[in-house]
């Protein structure tokens, strides 16, 4: 086990449905370029489907990895998880919600540390609920990604988060406004978003990277950042993505061997 922790970060929203999964990968891809091993956590427990949408399926998932926990007889952290590549590994939802169901959040801190120790990056792709599950990830997590759309009824639940966020004393967050979800949600500027969740949009992910073959890219398990002329077709995009992946990296993190 390595001395040095990689850093921990989850995708979180304040509704389903804003391009958390998309964005986890894209960023896995960006980690990937950065030559930084990097581990995709699915923590969206009854309704994942990371591993299905990189087209890979695998035997163990995180169920089976708490489920070993439980009952002590865990065996080496990465048999429970499923390569993609050489630098990007996954550690699949449960293929079944009656599973996802039965994990407990007491053991989401340990999986969460245990992963920080082996790759140089944890991404973390969150449902939207406020459970126990996901109130341990965020405490836990060294950065919050919170993804939102410009979507009127998204900003009122983004706004109670803030608010939550506040009473908590969680400021380790940076807000990410995602345009390319539904380019033809222009309803408010970004100062009247600020103003309405009372907090500042770190990084914009603009209207020109809506991807109207995402479908294809999903049907061959592809990632988007990883497409040898993604740098160049979305190089705004790109550019974005990957000052956000330095910015909470660091420049003193040194890739694992």
């Amino acid at each position: 086990m390595a001395s040095k922790k990689g850093k921990t970060i989850c995708i979180f929203s304040a509704k389903g449905g804003v391009g958390k999964t998309i964005l986890t990968t894209n960023l896995a891809g960006i980690c990937e370029k950065l030559k930084r091993k990097t581990l995709i956590i699915d923590l969206d427990l009854t309704g994942g489907g990371l591993s299905v949408a990189l087209n890979r399926f695998n035997q163990r998932t995180i169920y089976h990895l708490v489920d070993d926990l439980s009952n002590n007889r865990r065996k080496d952290y990465l048999e429970y998880v499923t390569k993609y590549d050489d630098y990007i590994d996954i550690l699949a939802s449960p293929r079944d919600p009656r599973q996802g169901n039965k994990i407990d959040a007491f053991f989401i801190d340990n999986i969460i540390e245990q992963a920080s120790y082996l790759y140089d990056v944890v991404l973390i792709d969150m449902s939207h609920v406020l459970n126990d599950i996901n109130l341990v990830t965020l405490d836990k997590v060294d950065k919050i990604l919170f993804l939102m759309t410009n979507d009127p009824l998204e900003l009122k639940n983004m706004k109670s988060i803030m608010s939550i966020f506040r009473d908590l004393n969680i400021d380790k967050y940076k807000v990410i406004l995602n345009n390319s979800r539904d380019t033809n949600k222009n309803y408010f500027s970004l100062f009247d978003i600020k103003n309405i969740i009372k907090a500042n949009i770190d990084y914009t992910i603009s209207p020109k990277f809506h991807i109207k073959k995402i479908d294809s890219y999903i049907m061959n398990g592809q990632i988007v950042t990883l497409h040898p002329r993604c740098e160049s077709i979305f190089a705004k995009d790109y550019l974005t993505m990957s000052t956000m992946m330095i910015d909470i990296l660091g420049e003193g993190l040194v890739a694992r061997k």
